[in-house]
C-alpha cells in the first residue's frame, strides 16, 4: 500500500502535522487534548462505526507520535498523561517502538482457505480429490471447507480451475519476516516484542492503519526552538519523496525554513562505510571468517542477533552511514544536535543504542518530515533553490536501493585489486534474509560478502517512505548518476572514517 494515497496516509499526515504545529506554537502539550478534534472534525465518522472511536484512535496516534505508549483501555487516563516527560528537547522513546492500537485492529482472519462464489460446483471436484484430509465436500451446491480438518496445505486452491478458492492471510502477519505477530484472545493482532526488529513492514501492510511507530517530531522542534544548532543528515532515499518537483536545493531551503541549521547527505557516510567495509572484508575473509555480512540495515543486523547469534561476529564491525555522518558532524560542530532523516523505522531503535545515542540525537522519517513541512505551510513551488547536496558519490547514493551496498564494496575492491573478484549474495525482505543466513551458516557462501535488506527493494521501501517503491528506485538511480563523483575514493571524506570509529 506504500505510495498509494488513502485515508490512512491522510490521517498519518494530519497527525504529524498537528503535533508539529503544536510544537512550533510554543510546545504547550496540554493542547494535545484538542488534536483529535482537529484530525477528525465534524460529527460523522469517516470510516468506523463511531466518530468517538475515530477520535480515540487519533488520540493514541498523537501520543505515539510524541514517543509515548498506548493507554490501557481498562482504566481512565488523560490523553496528556506522561507528556510532561516527553515534551522535552531530548531524545525520547517509551519502548516498544512499533505498536498495535487494539481498538483500531480489524481482527483480520489468520491463515485460512475460503471458497468464494466463483465455485461452479463442477463435476471434476478437483479440490475434493486433492485434499489429503477429506476436508472438502459439497454443501448447498458449492464446495465447503471443514476448518477443523483443513491443514492449510493449499492444494485445493491450486487445483481449482476457476480459482474460486482463495488464501486469506492477516496482512501484517504475512509481511512480518520474523513471525512476530500473533493474536490475543479476541483475535486482535499482537506483536511479540522479543522477536520484533522494528522493520515496520507490518505498519505499511495494515489496511486499517492499526499499527503505528513512535516518533520524535515534538522533541526535534523543541530542540530547534530552544536554540540548539540542529543539523539534519538526510538519507539518499530522500530524492523524489517530497514530489518529483522537489530538488535537493529546494529541500535544503525548506529544511532551513523549518529551523535546521544545515543539511548534509548521508551518502558521505555511505562512502566512508564502503571504504571501511572493503578493508574489513579484505582483512577478515577468508583469513578470519568464511564470509562477511554488511552492517547497514539495523533490522537485518538485529535479525541475525536474534535468530543466528553464532553468526553475529560475521557482521562487519564498520559503522553504519548514519553513524559515520553523525560522528563527522559532532566532530566538525561540537555541541550540535544531529537529526537523521530517512525512510526507516528501525533506525529509531539503532539511534538509541547505548553506543550510538550520543551521536544521533533524533530520528525522523520522510512521512514525519512531511508533516513538519505541512505545519509550516511550505510551498515547494514558490521557495527558492539553495545550494544542493553535492558531496556524496554515486556509489554512496546507491546504498538506498537493494544491492547498492554490496555493489559499492565489490566495485571498490575491484578498483584497488583488479585481479580480485568479490563474490556477493543479497536478500530483500526478512524471510529471504533468513534463508540467506541459513545457507551462510551451513557453509554455502564461503568467501562471500552478504547484503541483507529488511525491506523488499531496499531503503527506498522503508516504513517511513511516501513514494511507490518502483518510482523511488528510479529517482535514486538518476540521482546516483548525477553525482559529481562515482567512487568513494574520490570523496573528500575518503579518509575521515578512519578517525570516527
Amino acid at each position: 500500500m506504500r505510495g498509494i494515497p488513502s485515508l490512512i496516509t491522510d490521517i498519518r499526515k494530519n497527525v504529524f502535522t498537528e503535533v508539529a504545529r503544536m510544537a512550533y506554537a510554543g510546545g504547550d502539550y496540554t493542547n494535545a487534548e484538542d488534536l483529535p478534534y482537529k484530525i477528525v472534525p465534524g460529527d460523522q465518522p469517516l470510516h468506523r462505526e463511531s466518530i468517538f472511536l475515530e477520535r480515540a484512535i487519533a488520540g493514541e496516534r498523537v501520543r505515539l507520535a510524541m514517543g509515548l505508549g498506548i493507554r490501557p483501555i481498562q482504566t481512565r487516563s488523560l490523553m496528556t498523561e506522561g507528556m510532561d516527560a516527553a515534551a522535552v528537547a531530548e531524545q525520547y522513546y517509551e519502548p516498544p517502538l512499533v505498536n498495535i492500537i487494539p481498538y483500531a485492529c480489524h481482527a483480520c482472519p489468520e491463515n485460512q482457505y475460503k471458497v468464494t462464489i466463483g465455485c461452479q460446483n463442477c463435476l471434476a471436484a478437483s479440490c475434493q480429490q486433492v485434499c489429503p484430509k477429506g476436508a472438502i465436500s459439497f454443501v448447498n451446491g458449492r464446495s465447503f471447507i471443514d476448518k477443523d480438518k483443513c491443514i492449510k496445505c493449499g492444494k485445493c486452491a491450486k487445483a481449482c480451475p476457476y480459482h474460486a478458492i482463495i488464501h486469506l492471510e492477516r496482512p501484517c502477519q504475512a509481511s512480518c519476516g520474523m513471525d512476530a505477530i500473533g493474536s490475543d484472545e479476541h483475535g486482535k493482532a499482537v506483536i511479540n516484542q522479543d522477536k520484533c526488529v522494528a522493520c515496520g513492514q507490518c505498519l505499511v501492510s495494515c489496511p486499517f492503519g492499526a499499527i503505528v511507530d513512535k516518533g520524535q517530531i515534538f522533541q526535534v522542534i523543541q530542540s530547534i526552538l530552544k536554540g540548539d544548532k540542529v543539523i539534519a543528515i538526510v538519507a539518499p532515499a530522500f530524492i523524489g519523496q517530497f514530489s518529483g518537483m522537489v530538488s535537493p536545493g529546494k529541500l535544503v531551503t525548506a529544511m532551513k525554513m523549518l529551523g535546521f541549521d544545515s543539511v548534509v547527505e548521508v551518502a558521505i557516510g555511505a562512502d566512508m562505510c564502503t571504504i571501511e567495509e572493503a578493508k574489513d572484508f579484505l582483512e577478515k575473509v577468508p583469513a578470519e571468517q568464511d564470509y562477511m555480512a554488511t552492517s547497514c540495515c539495523p533490522a537485518w543486523h538485529s535479525m541475525i542477533g536474534k535468530l543466528f547469534p553464532s553468526e553475529q561476529n560475521k557482521i562487519s564491525m564498520t559503522l553504519t552511514p548514519m553513524v559515520f555522518t553523525a560522528r563527522l558532524m559532532k566532530k566538525e560542530h561540537p555541541g550540535c544536535k544531529v537529526v537523521f532523516v530517512g525512510p526507516c523505522a528501525a533506525k529509531k531503535l539503532e539511534a538509541i543504542r547505548e553506543t550510538i545515542r550520543s551521536d544521533v540525537d533524533f530520528v525522523l522519517t520522510f512521512e514525519e518530515l512531511m508533516g513538519m513541512f505541512e505545519a509550516k505551510e511550505i510551498d515547494f513551488a514558490t521557495i527558492p533553490e539553495s545550494e544542493g547536496l553535492n558531496e556524496g558519490t554515486g556509489a554512496g547514493r546507491g546504498f538506498a536501493v537493494a544491492g547498492g551496498v554490496a555493489q559499492a564494496v565489490a566495485d571498490l575492491v575491484k578498483k584497488e585489486h583488479p585481479d580480485m573478484e568479490v563474490k556477493t549474495a543479497r536478500a530483500e525482505g526478512l524471510r529471504d534474509c533468513r534463508k540467506l543466513m541459513m545457507m551462510a551458516k551451513a557453509g554455502k557462501y564461503k568467501g562471500y560478502l552478504l547484503e541483507g535488506m529488511a525491506c523488499p527493494g531496499g531503503c527506498v521501501a522503508g516504513a517511513g517512505t511516501i513514494l511507490p517503491i518502483d518510482k523511488a528506485q528510479k529517482f535514486v538511480e538518476k540521482y546516483s548518476k548525477e553525482a559529481a563523483s562515482a567512487s568513494p575514493l574520490e570523496s573528500p571524506y575518503r579518509h575521515a572514517g578512519e578517525n570516527l570509529d
